[in-house]
Protein backbone atom coordinates (compact mmCIF):
# COMPACT_ATOMS: atom_id res chain seq x y z
CA UNK A 1 0.00 0.00 0.00
CA UNK A 2 1.87 3.10 -1.22
CA UNK A 3 1.44 6.68 -0.09
CA UNK A 4 0.13 7.82 -3.49
CA UNK A 5 -2.83 5.44 -3.12
CA UNK A 6 -3.56 6.87 0.31
CA UNK A 7 -3.41 10.43 -1.11
CA UNK A 8 -5.91 9.45 -3.81
CA UNK A 9 -8.20 7.91 -1.21
CA UNK A 10 -8.07 11.08 0.92
CA UNK A 11 -8.80 13.29 -2.08
CA UNK A 12 -11.87 11.27 -3.03
CA UNK A 13 -13.00 11.09 0.61
CA UNK A 14 -12.81 14.90 0.73
CA UNK A 15 -14.51 15.71 -2.59
CA UNK A 16 -16.85 12.66 -2.81
CA UNK A 17 -16.78 13.25 -6.55
CA UNK A 18 -14.47 11.44 -8.97
CA UNK A 19 -14.12 14.31 -11.45
CA UNK A 20 -13.31 16.91 -8.77
CA UNK A 21 -10.89 14.61 -6.94
CA UNK A 22 -9.08 13.61 -10.14
CA UNK A 23 -8.77 17.27 -11.16
CA UNK A 24 -7.27 18.15 -7.78
CA UNK A 25 -4.78 15.27 -8.12
CA UNK A 26 -4.02 16.05 -11.79
CA UNK A 27 -4.93 12.52 -12.90
CA UNK A 28 -7.73 11.23 -15.11
CA UNK A 29 -10.96 9.89 -13.50
CA UNK A 30 -10.27 6.36 -14.88
CA UNK A 31 -6.81 6.42 -13.25
CA UNK A 32 -8.31 7.48 -9.92
CA UNK A 33 -11.06 4.85 -10.19
CA UNK A 34 -8.54 2.13 -10.98
CA UNK A 35 -6.34 3.06 -8.02
CA UNK A 36 -9.30 3.11 -5.64
CA UNK A 37 -10.38 -0.33 -6.88
CA UNK A 38 -6.85 -1.68 -6.35
CA UNK A 39 -6.78 -0.17 -2.87
CA UNK A 40 -10.14 -1.78 -2.01
CA UNK A 41 -8.82 -5.13 -3.23
CA UNK A 42 -5.75 -4.74 -1.03
CA UNK A 43 -7.84 -3.72 1.98
CA UNK A 44 -10.39 -6.47 1.30
CA UNK A 45 -13.45 -4.22 1.64
CA UNK A 46 -15.37 -1.56 -0.26
CA UNK A 47 -14.36 1.90 0.91
CA UNK A 48 -16.91 3.88 -1.15
CA UNK A 49 -20.53 3.41 -2.15
CA UNK A 50 -20.87 4.54 -5.76
CA UNK A 51 -24.01 5.39 -7.69
CA UNK A 52 -24.50 7.37 -10.88
CA UNK A 53 -25.33 10.43 -8.80
CA UNK A 54 -23.22 10.17 -5.65
CA UNK A 55 -20.15 8.82 -3.91
CA UNK A 56 -19.99 8.28 -0.16
CA UNK A 57 -17.79 6.50 2.35
CA UNK A 58 -18.81 3.08 3.60
CA UNK A 59 -18.46 2.04 7.23
CA UNK A 60 -15.09 0.53 6.36
CA UNK A 61 -14.18 3.69 4.42
CA UNK A 62 -14.81 5.89 7.46
CA UNK A 63 -12.56 3.66 9.57
CA UNK A 64 -9.89 3.62 6.84
CA UNK A 65 -9.97 7.43 6.65
CA UNK A 66 -8.41 7.75 10.10
CA UNK A 67 -5.77 5.16 9.18
CA UNK A 68 -4.85 6.97 5.95
CA UNK A 69 -4.59 10.38 7.63
CA UNK A 70 -2.50 8.99 10.50
CA UNK A 71 -0.19 7.02 8.19
CA UNK A 72 0.57 9.97 5.93
CA UNK A 73 1.06 12.29 8.91
CA UNK A 74 3.51 9.82 10.49
CA UNK A 75 5.37 9.46 7.20
CA UNK A 76 5.75 13.23 6.89
CA UNK A 77 6.92 13.46 10.51
CA UNK A 78 9.43 10.65 9.90
CA UNK A 79 10.88 12.49 6.90
CA UNK A 80 11.03 15.71 8.92
CA UNK A 81 12.83 13.95 11.79
CA UNK A 82 15.47 12.63 9.40
CA UNK A 83 15.98 16.13 8.03
CA UNK A 84 16.78 17.33 11.55
CA UNK A 85 20.15 15.56 11.30
CA UNK A 86 21.09 18.17 8.69
CA UNK A 87 22.52 21.55 9.76
CA UNK A 88 20.25 23.32 7.27
CA UNK A 89 16.51 23.04 6.84
CA UNK A 90 15.69 20.99 3.77
CA UNK A 91 12.57 19.46 2.30
CA UNK A 92 9.73 20.55 0.06
CA UNK A 93 6.95 23.12 0.24
CA UNK A 94 3.89 23.33 -1.99
CA UNK A 95 2.31 26.78 -2.44
CA UNK A 96 -0.94 27.65 -4.26
CA UNK A 97 -1.74 31.11 -5.57
CA UNK A 98 -3.58 33.00 -8.27
CA UNK A 99 -1.43 34.37 -11.11
CA UNK A 100 -1.97 37.93 -9.85
CA UNK A 101 -0.98 37.07 -6.28
CA UNK A 102 2.31 35.57 -7.47
CA UNK A 103 3.29 39.09 -8.55
CA UNK A 104 1.62 41.21 -5.89
CA UNK A 105 2.20 39.19 -2.71
CA UNK A 106 4.03 35.92 -3.25
CA UNK A 107 7.23 37.10 -4.92
CA UNK A 108 8.44 38.89 -1.79
CA UNK A 109 7.47 35.99 0.47
CA UNK A 110 9.22 33.35 -1.65
CA UNK A 111 12.30 35.56 -1.82
CA UNK A 112 12.44 35.51 1.98
CA UNK A 113 12.08 31.74 2.09
CA UNK A 114 14.78 31.34 -0.54
CA UNK A 115 17.18 33.58 1.38
CA UNK A 116 16.67 31.85 4.73
CA UNK A 117 16.09 28.26 3.59
CA UNK A 118 17.94 27.72 0.30
CA UNK A 119 17.67 23.93 0.55
CA UNK A 120 13.86 23.96 0.69
CA UNK A 121 12.39 23.03 -2.70
CA UNK A 122 9.32 25.12 -3.52
CA UNK A 123 6.55 23.95 -5.82
CA UNK A 124 4.29 26.80 -6.98
CA UNK A 125 0.86 26.02 -8.39
CA UNK A 126 -1.41 28.68 -9.86
CA UNK A 127 -5.15 28.68 -10.42
CA UNK A 128 -8.52 30.07 -9.38
CA UNK A 129 -8.15 31.82 -5.98
CA UNK A 130 -11.62 30.54 -5.02
CA UNK A 131 -10.05 27.06 -4.68
CA UNK A 132 -7.16 28.12 -2.42
CA UNK A 133 -8.62 27.27 0.99
CA UNK A 134 -10.13 24.02 -0.22
CA UNK A 135 -6.74 22.90 -1.55
CA UNK A 136 -5.09 23.52 1.84
CA UNK A 137 -7.85 21.67 3.69
CA UNK A 138 -7.49 18.70 1.30
CA UNK A 139 -3.68 18.87 1.78
CA UNK A 140 -2.99 19.25 -1.91
CA UNK A 141 -0.84 22.25 -0.94
CA UNK A 142 0.91 23.32 2.26
CA UNK A 143 0.30 27.06 1.97
CA UNK A 144 -2.01 29.20 -0.16
CA UNK A 145 -2.66 32.86 -0.84
CA UNK A 146 -6.39 33.43 -0.28
CA UNK A 147 -9.03 36.01 0.52
CA UNK A 148 -10.14 35.61 4.13
CA UNK A 149 -13.60 33.97 4.09
CA UNK A 150 -16.45 35.34 6.14
CA UNK A 151 -16.33 32.18 8.25
CA UNK A 152 -12.88 30.64 8.59
CA UNK A 153 -13.03 26.80 8.59
CA UNK A 154 -11.87 25.13 11.78
CA UNK A 155 -8.28 23.97 11.87
CA UNK A 156 -6.84 26.72 9.68
CA UNK A 157 -4.51 29.62 10.49
CA UNK A 158 -4.59 32.89 8.52
CA UNK A 159 -1.71 35.36 8.23
CA UNK A 160 -2.93 38.73 6.93
CA UNK A 161 -0.87 40.35 4.16
CA UNK A 162 -3.11 43.32 3.40
CA UNK A 163 -6.43 44.45 1.95
CA UNK A 164 -7.69 44.95 -1.58
CA UNK A 165 -10.81 47.00 -2.42
CA UNK A 166 -13.39 45.44 -4.73
CA UNK A 167 -14.20 47.67 -7.70
CA UNK A 168 -16.64 47.54 -10.59
CA UNK A 169 -15.09 47.78 -14.04
CA UNK A 170 -16.64 48.52 -17.44
CA UNK A 171 -15.25 48.54 -21.00
CA UNK A 172 -13.68 51.68 -22.44
CA UNK A 173 -14.39 50.75 -26.06
CA UNK A 174 -17.46 52.12 -27.77
CA UNK A 175 -20.27 49.66 -27.10
CA UNK A 176 -23.80 49.58 -25.71
CA UNK A 177 -22.52 49.10 -22.14
CA UNK A 178 -20.23 52.11 -22.43
CA UNK A 179 -23.05 54.24 -23.89
CA UNK A 180 -25.50 53.36 -21.11
CA UNK A 181 -22.96 54.25 -18.40
CA UNK A 182 -21.88 57.52 -20.04
CA UNK A 183 -25.49 58.57 -20.52
CA UNK A 184 -26.23 58.00 -16.83
CA UNK A 185 -23.06 59.82 -15.71
CA UNK A 186 -23.75 62.78 -18.01
CA UNK A 187 -27.25 63.24 -16.60
CA UNK A 188 -26.07 62.62 -12.99
CA UNK A 189 -28.28 59.52 -12.73
CA UNK A 190 -27.55 56.19 -11.11
CA UNK A 191 -25.87 53.64 -13.33
CA UNK A 192 -28.57 51.38 -14.86
CA UNK A 193 -27.20 48.16 -13.35
CA UNK A 194 -30.34 46.23 -14.33
CA UNK A 195 -29.54 46.79 -18.01
CA UNK A 196 -25.85 45.82 -17.80
CA UNK A 197 -24.60 42.27 -18.44
CA UNK A 198 -22.32 40.93 -15.71
CA UNK A 199 -19.23 38.75 -15.97
CA UNK A 200 -19.49 36.65 -12.81
CA UNK A 201 -17.01 34.35 -10.97
CA UNK A 202 -17.95 30.68 -11.03
CA UNK A 203 -17.37 30.41 -7.28
CA UNK A 204 -15.74 32.00 -4.28
CA UNK A 205 -15.98 35.08 -2.08
CA UNK A 206 -16.28 37.52 -5.01
CA UNK A 207 -19.41 35.74 -6.17
CA UNK A 208 -20.86 35.77 -2.64
CA UNK A 209 -20.18 39.50 -2.18
CA UNK A 210 -21.63 40.32 -5.62
CA UNK A 211 -24.81 38.31 -4.95
CA UNK A 212 -25.29 40.14 -1.65
CA UNK A 213 -24.79 43.50 -3.37
CA UNK A 214 -27.44 42.61 -5.98
CA UNK A 215 -29.82 41.70 -3.18
CA UNK A 216 -29.15 44.92 -1.24
CA UNK A 217 -29.90 47.05 -4.32
CA UNK A 218 -32.79 44.82 -5.42
CA UNK A 219 -31.11 44.08 -8.76
CA UNK A 220 -32.18 41.19 -10.95
CA UNK A 221 -28.90 40.81 -12.82
CA UNK A 222 -28.23 39.88 -16.43
CA UNK A 223 -25.41 37.32 -16.26
CA UNK A 224 -23.55 37.20 -19.55
CA UNK A 225 -20.89 34.69 -18.54
CA UNK A 226 -19.29 32.89 -15.60
CA UNK A 227 -15.50 32.69 -15.51
CA UNK A 228 -12.83 30.97 -13.41
CA UNK A 229 -10.38 33.57 -12.11
CA UNK A 230 -10.51 37.34 -11.96
CA UNK A 231 -7.91 37.80 -14.70
CA UNK A 232 -10.31 36.27 -17.24
CA UNK A 233 -13.07 38.64 -16.13
CA UNK A 234 -10.89 41.72 -16.79
CA UNK A 235 -10.13 40.42 -20.28
CA UNK A 236 -13.81 39.87 -21.11
CA UNK A 237 -14.79 43.29 -19.79
CA UNK A 238 -12.09 44.95 -21.90
CA UNK A 239 -13.65 43.36 -24.99
CA UNK A 240 -17.06 44.83 -24.19
CA UNK A 241 -18.88 41.70 -23.02
CA UNK A 242 -20.04 43.11 -19.68
CA UNK A 243 -19.13 44.64 -16.34
CA UNK A 244 -17.48 42.84 -13.42
CA UNK A 245 -16.58 43.13 -9.74
CA UNK A 246 -12.81 42.75 -9.40
CA UNK A 247 -10.23 43.05 -6.59
CA UNK A 248 -8.25 46.26 -7.15
CA UNK A 249 -4.98 44.32 -6.92
CA UNK A 250 -6.02 42.21 -9.94
CA UNK A 251 -6.80 45.31 -11.96
CA UNK A 252 -3.50 46.94 -10.99
CA UNK A 253 -1.57 43.93 -12.34
CA UNK A 254 -3.69 43.34 -15.44
CA UNK A 255 -2.28 43.95 -18.95
CA UNK A 256 -5.80 45.16 -19.84
CA UNK A 257 -5.91 47.83 -17.12
CA UNK A 258 -5.88 50.69 -19.65
CA UNK A 259 -8.81 49.17 -21.56
CA UNK A 260 -11.36 49.32 -18.72
CA UNK A 261 -12.84 52.03 -16.51
CA UNK A 262 -13.60 51.82 -12.79
CA UNK A 263 -17.23 52.77 -12.13
CA UNK A 264 -18.58 53.69 -8.73
CA UNK A 265 -21.65 52.38 -6.94
CA UNK A 266 -23.76 54.16 -4.34
CA UNK A 267 -23.21 51.09 -2.15
CA UNK A 268 -19.56 49.95 -2.13
CA UNK A 269 -18.62 46.31 -1.59
CA UNK A 270 -16.49 45.28 1.40
CA UNK A 271 -12.79 44.83 0.54
CA UNK A 272 -10.91 41.55 0.54
CA UNK A 273 -8.40 40.73 3.27
CA UNK A 274 -5.61 38.83 1.52
CA UNK A 275 -3.39 36.44 3.42
CA UNK A 276 -1.62 33.12 3.75
CA UNK A 277 -3.54 30.04 4.84
CA UNK A 278 -2.12 26.91 6.44
CA UNK A 279 -3.58 23.85 8.12
CA UNK A 280 -2.79 24.17 11.84
CA UNK A 281 -1.98 20.47 12.16
CA UNK A 282 0.74 20.88 9.52
CA UNK A 283 2.61 23.51 11.53
CA UNK A 284 4.22 20.65 13.46
CA UNK A 285 6.05 19.64 10.29
CA UNK A 286 9.54 21.07 10.39
CA UNK A 287 9.58 22.79 6.99
CA UNK A 288 6.04 24.19 7.08
CA UNK A 289 6.38 25.36 10.69
CA UNK A 290 9.72 27.06 10.06
CA UNK A 291 8.52 28.82 6.91
CA UNK A 292 5.30 29.96 8.61
CA UNK A 293 7.24 31.36 11.58
CA UNK A 294 9.60 33.21 9.22
CA UNK A 295 6.76 34.79 7.26
CA UNK A 296 4.83 35.62 10.42
CA UNK A 297 7.83 37.40 11.93
CA UNK A 298 8.41 39.44 8.77
CA UNK A 299 4.74 40.39 8.42
CA UNK A 300 4.89 42.04 11.84
CA UNK A 301 7.70 44.41 10.86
Amino acid sequence: MDHRSLQMFLALAHHLHFAKASAALHVSPPTLSRNIQQLEQEVGAELFERTKRSVKLTRHGIAFLEYAQTTLAQWQKFKADIEQTSHQLSGSLSVYSSVTATYSYLHHLLKLVRQHFPKVDITLKTGDPALAIERVIAQHDDLAIAARPEFMPNGLSFLSLGFSPLVFIAPKIECEINSLIKEAQTSSQDIPWQKLPFIVPEQGLSKTRLARWWQELDISPQVYSQVAGNEAAVSMVSLGFGVALIPQVVLDMSPFKSQVDVITSSRPVSPFEIGLVVKQANLQHRVIGAVWQLLQENSEH
